[in-house]
Protein backbone atom coordinates (compact mmCIF):
# COMPACT_ATOMS: atom_id res chain seq x y z
CA UNK A 1 0.00 0.00 0.00
CA UNK A 2 2.73 2.38 1.18
CA UNK A 3 4.35 1.76 -2.20
CA UNK A 4 1.34 2.62 -4.12
CA UNK A 5 1.21 5.81 -2.09
CA UNK A 6 4.88 6.87 -2.73
CA UNK A 7 4.45 6.68 -6.50
CA UNK A 8 0.84 8.03 -6.84
CA UNK A 9 1.89 11.43 -4.87
CA UNK A 10 4.42 12.74 -6.92
CA UNK A 11 2.74 12.06 -10.48
CA UNK A 12 0.04 13.87 -9.01
CA UNK A 13 2.63 16.68 -7.56
CA UNK A 14 3.84 16.23 -11.93
CA UNK A 15 0.36 16.78 -12.83
CA UNK A 16 -0.40 19.92 -10.68
CA UNK A 17 3.35 21.34 -11.79
CA UNK A 18 2.44 20.92 -15.27
CA UNK A 19 -0.39 22.40 -15.23
CA UNK A 20 0.61 25.40 -13.61
CA UNK A 21 3.26 25.82 -16.00
CA UNK A 22 1.63 25.38 -18.76
CA UNK A 23 -1.08 27.80 -17.57
CA UNK A 24 1.87 30.57 -16.63
CA UNK A 25 4.40 30.37 -19.36
CA UNK A 26 3.99 32.74 -22.42
CA UNK A 27 5.63 30.70 -24.83
CA UNK A 28 4.62 28.26 -27.33
CA UNK A 29 2.97 24.97 -26.86
CA UNK A 30 6.02 23.20 -28.39
CA UNK A 31 8.55 24.94 -25.75
CA UNK A 32 5.83 23.97 -23.03
CA UNK A 33 5.87 19.89 -23.82
CA UNK A 34 9.38 20.11 -23.85
CA UNK A 35 9.62 21.70 -20.56
CA UNK A 36 7.30 19.16 -19.01
CA UNK A 37 8.80 16.48 -20.78
CA UNK A 38 11.94 17.60 -18.94
CA UNK A 39 9.88 17.29 -15.88
CA UNK A 40 8.76 14.11 -16.53
CA UNK A 41 12.04 12.56 -17.91
CA UNK A 42 14.24 13.35 -14.95
CA UNK A 43 11.62 11.77 -12.30
CA UNK A 44 11.49 8.79 -14.52
CA UNK A 45 15.96 8.20 -14.15
CA UNK A 46 15.61 8.23 -10.76
CA UNK A 47 14.10 5.11 -11.06
CA UNK A 48 16.56 4.18 -12.98
CA UNK A 49 19.09 4.63 -10.61
CA UNK A 50 17.04 2.21 -8.09
CA UNK A 51 17.35 -0.16 -11.00
CA UNK A 52 20.93 -0.03 -11.07
CA UNK A 53 20.58 1.22 -14.52
CA UNK A 54 23.35 4.20 -14.52
CA UNK A 55 26.32 1.57 -13.70
CA UNK A 56 26.28 0.85 -17.15
CA UNK A 57 26.50 4.40 -18.32
CA UNK A 58 30.57 6.09 -18.22
CA UNK A 59 30.92 7.35 -14.50
CA UNK A 60 31.15 10.90 -15.63
CA UNK A 61 27.70 10.45 -17.18
CA UNK A 62 26.23 8.68 -14.51
CA UNK A 63 26.90 11.24 -11.89
CA UNK A 64 24.90 13.87 -14.09
CA UNK A 65 22.03 11.49 -14.56
CA UNK A 66 22.31 10.83 -10.50
CA UNK A 67 22.15 14.68 -9.67
CA UNK A 68 19.34 15.58 -12.03
CA UNK A 69 17.18 12.97 -11.39
CA UNK A 70 17.58 12.96 -7.05
CA UNK A 71 17.69 16.65 -7.41
CA UNK A 72 14.35 16.93 -9.11
CA UNK A 73 12.61 15.40 -6.45
CA UNK A 74 13.22 18.31 -3.98
CA UNK A 75 12.22 21.09 -6.59
CA UNK A 76 9.49 19.69 -7.66
CA UNK A 77 7.92 19.34 -3.59
CA UNK A 78 8.91 22.97 -3.51
CA UNK A 79 7.27 24.13 -6.94
CA UNK A 80 4.19 22.53 -5.28
CA UNK A 81 4.16 24.17 -2.41
CA UNK A 82 5.19 27.58 -4.13
CA UNK A 83 2.01 26.78 -6.89
CA UNK A 84 -0.21 25.73 -3.49
CA UNK A 85 0.58 29.16 -2.11
CA UNK A 86 -0.64 31.46 -4.88
CA UNK A 87 -3.56 29.01 -5.40
CA UNK A 88 -4.31 29.46 -1.72
CA UNK A 89 -3.96 33.23 -2.42
CA UNK A 90 -6.31 33.20 -5.25
CA UNK A 91 -8.81 31.95 -3.41
CA UNK A 92 -8.54 34.45 -0.43
CA UNK A 93 -8.17 37.06 -3.36
CA UNK A 94 -4.62 38.31 -2.72
CA UNK A 95 -3.01 36.92 -5.51
CA UNK A 96 -4.61 38.43 -8.84
CA UNK A 97 -6.09 35.96 -11.69
CA UNK A 98 -3.51 37.81 -14.05
CA UNK A 99 -0.19 36.67 -11.79
CA UNK A 100 -1.33 32.75 -12.95
CA UNK A 101 -2.05 33.15 -16.41
CA UNK A 102 0.49 33.94 -19.61
CA UNK A 103 3.02 36.12 -16.87
CA UNK A 104 6.07 36.22 -17.76
CA UNK A 105 6.87 38.09 -14.64
CA UNK A 106 5.72 36.16 -12.19
CA UNK A 107 7.67 33.12 -13.98
CA UNK A 108 11.07 35.12 -14.32
CA UNK A 109 10.11 35.42 -10.53
CA UNK A 110 9.88 32.01 -9.64
CA UNK A 111 12.67 31.08 -11.15
CA UNK A 112 15.28 33.43 -9.59
CA UNK A 113 13.21 32.15 -6.14
CA UNK A 114 13.80 28.53 -6.69
CA UNK A 115 17.61 29.43 -8.09
CA UNK A 116 17.96 31.21 -4.98
CA UNK A 117 16.47 28.91 -2.62
CA UNK A 118 18.22 26.06 -3.98
CA UNK A 119 21.68 27.99 -4.08
CA UNK A 120 21.33 28.60 -0.32
CA UNK A 121 20.51 24.98 -0.06
CA UNK A 122 23.40 23.57 -1.98
CA UNK A 123 25.90 26.16 -0.18
CA UNK A 124 24.70 24.74 2.93
CA UNK A 125 24.58 21.40 2.21
CA UNK A 126 28.91 21.63 1.47
CA UNK A 127 29.05 23.83 5.24
CA UNK A 128 29.70 20.76 7.33
CA UNK A 129 28.62 21.64 10.89
CA UNK A 130 31.30 20.58 14.00
CA UNK A 131 28.59 19.59 17.06
CA UNK A 132 30.55 19.49 20.16
CA UNK A 133 28.79 17.05 22.85
CA UNK A 134 30.38 16.18 26.13
CA UNK A 135 29.32 12.97 27.37
CA UNK A 136 29.95 13.10 31.24
CA UNK A 137 29.71 9.39 33.65
CA UNK A 138 30.31 8.16 36.99
CA UNK A 139 32.58 4.98 35.61
CA UNK A 140 36.33 5.25 35.52
CA UNK A 141 38.21 6.00 32.80
CA UNK A 142 41.89 6.30 32.88
CA UNK A 143 41.36 9.25 30.82
CA UNK A 144 39.12 11.65 28.75
CA UNK A 145 38.32 10.31 25.39
CA UNK A 146 37.68 12.27 22.07
CA UNK A 147 35.65 10.81 19.38
CA UNK A 148 34.35 11.75 16.28
CA UNK A 149 31.10 10.54 15.46
CA UNK A 150 29.42 10.45 12.16
CA UNK A 151 26.80 8.55 9.76
CA UNK A 152 25.37 8.64 6.50
CA UNK A 153 27.98 9.74 4.00
CA UNK A 154 26.24 8.22 1.18
CA UNK A 155 29.70 7.97 -0.86
CA UNK A 156 28.86 7.35 -4.32
CA UNK A 157 27.22 8.94 -7.65
CA UNK A 158 27.17 12.24 -5.46
CA UNK A 159 29.78 12.16 -2.93
CA UNK A 160 32.42 10.99 -4.83
CA UNK A 161 36.12 10.19 -3.52
CA UNK A 162 37.26 13.73 -3.65
CA UNK A 163 34.57 14.88 -1.17
CA UNK A 164 35.02 11.92 1.07
CA UNK A 165 39.10 13.22 1.34
CA UNK A 166 37.58 16.60 2.85
CA UNK A 167 35.32 14.73 5.18
CA UNK A 168 38.33 12.64 6.37
CA UNK A 169 40.56 15.48 6.59
CA UNK A 170 37.98 17.24 8.90
CA UNK A 171 38.23 13.99 10.86
CA UNK A 172 41.88 13.62 11.04
CA UNK A 173 42.06 17.46 12.12
CA UNK A 174 40.17 16.58 15.51
CA UNK A 175 43.04 13.89 16.49
CA UNK A 176 40.38 11.82 17.69
CA UNK A 177 41.07 8.54 19.76
CA UNK A 178 38.88 6.83 18.07
CA UNK A 179 35.83 7.25 14.93
CA UNK A 180 32.38 5.86 14.95
CA UNK A 181 30.40 5.36 12.24
CA UNK A 182 26.62 5.18 12.68
CA UNK A 183 25.93 3.21 8.98
CA UNK A 184 25.06 4.10 4.93
CA UNK A 185 28.70 4.73 4.23
CA UNK A 186 27.93 3.36 0.68
CA UNK A 187 24.97 5.11 -0.95
CA UNK A 188 23.56 2.76 -3.39
CA UNK A 189 25.86 1.05 -6.24
CA UNK A 190 29.16 -0.32 -5.40
CA UNK A 191 30.34 0.78 -8.78
CA UNK A 192 31.74 3.94 -8.19
CA UNK A 193 33.02 3.30 -4.91
CA UNK A 194 34.79 0.18 -6.31
CA UNK A 195 36.14 2.44 -9.18
CA UNK A 196 37.36 5.37 -7.39
CA UNK A 197 38.83 3.04 -4.98
CA UNK A 198 37.02 5.15 -2.56
CA UNK A 199 38.46 2.67 0.59
CA UNK A 200 42.04 3.69 0.24
CA UNK A 201 40.55 7.75 1.75
CA UNK A 202 39.45 5.47 4.80
CA UNK A 203 43.56 4.39 5.15
CA UNK A 204 44.27 7.75 5.67
CA UNK A 205 42.49 7.86 9.01
CA UNK A 206 45.29 8.29 12.09
CA UNK A 207 42.20 6.25 14.51
CA UNK A 208 40.84 2.98 14.69
CA UNK A 209 37.62 2.94 13.19
CA UNK A 210 34.38 1.10 14.62
CA UNK A 211 30.96 1.64 12.22
CA UNK A 212 27.83 -0.74 11.87
CA UNK A 213 25.17 -1.13 8.84
CA UNK A 214 23.18 0.85 7.30
CA UNK A 215 19.98 0.14 5.52
CA UNK A 216 21.63 1.57 2.27
CA UNK A 217 24.88 -0.76 2.98
CA UNK A 218 21.68 -3.52 2.25
CA UNK A 219 20.33 -1.92 -0.45
CA UNK A 220 24.15 -1.93 -2.36
CA UNK A 221 24.45 -5.76 -1.08
CA UNK A 222 25.40 -7.13 2.02
CA UNK A 223 28.78 -8.87 0.94
CA UNK A 224 29.97 -6.32 -1.35
CA UNK A 225 29.11 -3.64 1.65
CA UNK A 226 31.32 -5.80 4.00
CA UNK A 227 34.32 -6.37 1.61
CA UNK A 228 34.25 -2.57 1.46
CA UNK A 229 34.25 -2.04 5.08
CA UNK A 230 37.62 -4.62 5.38
CA UNK A 231 39.13 -3.27 2.62
CA UNK A 232 38.71 0.36 4.30
CA UNK A 233 40.44 -0.97 7.93
CA UNK A 234 36.60 -0.15 8.95
CA UNK A 235 36.01 -2.37 12.55
CA UNK A 236 32.50 -3.50 11.41
CA UNK A 237 30.68 -4.46 14.10
CA UNK A 238 27.67 -6.68 13.55
CA UNK A 239 25.50 -7.63 16.97
CA UNK A 240 29.01 -7.30 18.32
CA UNK A 241 31.16 -5.63 20.88
CA UNK A 242 34.51 -3.98 20.82
CA UNK A 243 36.60 -2.65 23.67
CA UNK A 244 38.68 -0.19 23.95
CA UNK A 245 41.24 -0.14 26.56
CA UNK A 246 39.33 -2.49 28.82
CA UNK A 247 36.98 0.67 30.01
CA UNK A 248 35.19 1.56 26.73
CA UNK A 249 32.63 -1.12 25.31
CA UNK A 250 31.47 -0.29 21.34
CA UNK A 251 28.35 -1.94 20.49
CA UNK A 252 27.32 -2.14 16.98
CA UNK A 253 23.84 -3.44 15.94
CA UNK A 254 22.62 -5.14 12.68
CA UNK A 255 20.74 -3.00 10.63
CA UNK A 256 16.74 -3.09 11.41
CA UNK A 257 16.99 -4.48 7.72
CA UNK A 258 17.88 -7.77 9.47
CA UNK A 259 14.44 -8.74 10.87
CA UNK A 260 16.54 -11.80 13.09
CA UNK A 261 19.52 -9.22 14.84
CA UNK A 262 19.95 -9.36 17.97
CA UNK A 263 17.88 -8.04 20.90
CA UNK A 264 20.06 -4.87 22.78
CA UNK A 265 19.41 -6.13 25.84
CA UNK A 266 21.64 -9.44 24.72
CA UNK A 267 24.19 -7.69 23.38
CA UNK A 268 24.24 -5.21 26.16
CA UNK A 269 23.90 -8.12 29.11
CA UNK A 270 27.76 -9.75 27.40
CA UNK A 271 29.89 -6.09 28.85
CA UNK A 272 30.93 -5.08 31.92
CA UNK A 273 29.03 -3.12 34.07
CA UNK A 274 31.69 -1.21 34.88
CA UNK A 275 32.69 0.16 31.37
CA UNK A 276 30.72 2.93 29.92
CA UNK A 277 28.80 1.07 26.80
CA UNK A 278 28.31 3.23 23.28
CA UNK A 279 25.88 1.42 20.69
CA UNK A 280 25.83 2.03 17.40
CA UNK A 281 22.33 1.56 15.89
CA UNK A 282 21.62 3.26 12.63
CA UNK A 283 18.03 3.70 12.70
CA UNK A 284 17.16 5.10 15.92
CA UNK A 285 14.29 3.24 16.74
CA UNK A 286 13.05 1.86 20.02
CA UNK A 287 14.97 3.46 22.05
CA UNK A 288 12.83 2.80 24.76
CA UNK A 289 14.65 -0.80 25.11
CA UNK A 290 17.89 1.13 24.73
CA UNK A 291 17.32 2.65 28.23
CA UNK A 292 15.81 -0.45 29.32
CA UNK A 293 19.23 -2.39 28.79
CA UNK A 294 21.51 -0.16 30.53
CA UNK A 295 23.24 1.52 27.65
CA UNK A 296 25.18 4.72 28.61
CA UNK A 297 24.98 6.23 25.22
CA UNK A 298 24.08 5.34 21.65
CA UNK A 299 24.54 7.02 18.55
CA UNK A 300 22.33 7.00 15.32
CA UNK A 301 21.79 8.48 12.08
CA UNK A 302 19.47 7.50 9.35
CA UNK A 303 16.41 10.06 9.48
CA UNK A 304 18.90 13.36 7.63
CA UNK A 305 16.14 14.76 9.85
CA UNK A 306 14.07 15.22 5.90
CA UNK A 307 17.33 16.60 4.33
CA UNK A 308 15.15 19.67 3.38
CA UNK A 309 12.11 21.56 4.98
CA UNK A 310 8.88 20.66 5.08
CA UNK A 311 9.65 17.22 5.73
CA UNK A 312 11.55 17.83 8.89
CA UNK A 313 8.29 18.04 9.91
CA UNK A 314 7.97 14.78 9.18
CA UNK A 315 10.62 13.17 10.83
CA UNK A 316 10.23 15.10 14.01
CA UNK A 317 6.93 13.31 14.09
CA UNK A 318 7.61 10.07 13.22
CA UNK A 319 11.11 9.28 15.41
CA UNK A 320 10.95 9.86 19.29
CA UNK A 321 13.92 11.89 18.38
CA UNK A 322 14.81 12.66 15.04
CA UNK A 323 17.64 15.04 15.29
CA UNK A 324 20.47 16.20 18.11
CA UNK A 325 20.95 15.40 22.04
CA UNK A 326 18.29 12.90 23.64
CA UNK A 327 17.94 11.56 26.85
CA UNK A 328 15.78 8.66 28.39
CA UNK A 329 16.35 7.91 32.15
CA UNK A 330 20.08 7.24 32.14
CA UNK A 331 20.97 7.22 29.05
CA UNK A 332 21.96 9.50 26.35
CA UNK A 333 21.32 9.53 22.92
CA UNK A 334 22.32 11.39 19.72
CA UNK A 335 20.90 11.18 16.49
CA UNK A 336 23.29 13.05 13.90
CA UNK A 337 21.67 14.07 10.75
CA UNK A 338 24.78 13.10 8.91
CA UNK A 339 27.68 14.27 7.20
CA UNK A 340 26.27 13.18 3.59
CA UNK A 341 23.10 13.10 1.86
CA UNK A 342 20.77 11.05 -0.21
CA UNK A 343 20.01 12.61 -3.53
CA UNK A 344 20.40 16.20 -4.53
CA UNK A 345 22.99 18.04 -2.44
CA UNK A 346 20.32 20.15 -0.30
CA UNK A 347 20.26 21.34 3.32
CA UNK A 348 17.32 23.66 3.78
CA UNK A 349 16.09 24.09 7.81
CA UNK A 350 18.55 21.18 8.82
CA UNK A 351 22.35 21.01 8.68
CA UNK A 352 25.53 18.26 6.96
CA UNK A 353 27.45 17.47 10.57
CA UNK A 354 30.00 15.91 12.05
CA UNK A 355 29.94 15.41 15.88
CA UNK A 356 33.17 15.49 18.60
CA UNK A 357 32.57 13.76 21.14
CA UNK A 358 35.00 14.15 24.57
CA UNK A 359 33.64 11.11 27.25
CA UNK A 360 34.95 12.28 30.64
CA UNK A 361 35.18 9.66 33.49
CA UNK A 362 35.97 9.61 37.54
CA UNK A 363 39.65 8.26 37.85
Amino acid sequence: MWMWVFMILPLLGIAYIAWHLWTLLPLASVWKVALILLLVGSFVMMFLNFGRRFDTLPLSVAQVCYEVSTSSIFIMLYLVILFLMLDLGRLVRLVPRSWLYQNGWTAAAILVLMVGVFLYGNIHYNNKVRVELSLPTEKLLPKDYRVVMLSDLHIGYHNPRKELARWLDLVNAEKPDFILIAGDIIDGSMRPVREERMAEEFLRLEAPVYACLGNHEYFSGSPEARQFYADAGIHLLVDETAIVDSCIAIVGRDDRMNRRRKPIKDLQSTIDHSQFSMVLDHQPYNLDRSEKAGVDFQLSGHTHRGQVWPISWITDHVYECSWGSYQRGKTRFYVTSGIGIWGGKFRIGTQSEYVVATIKGKR
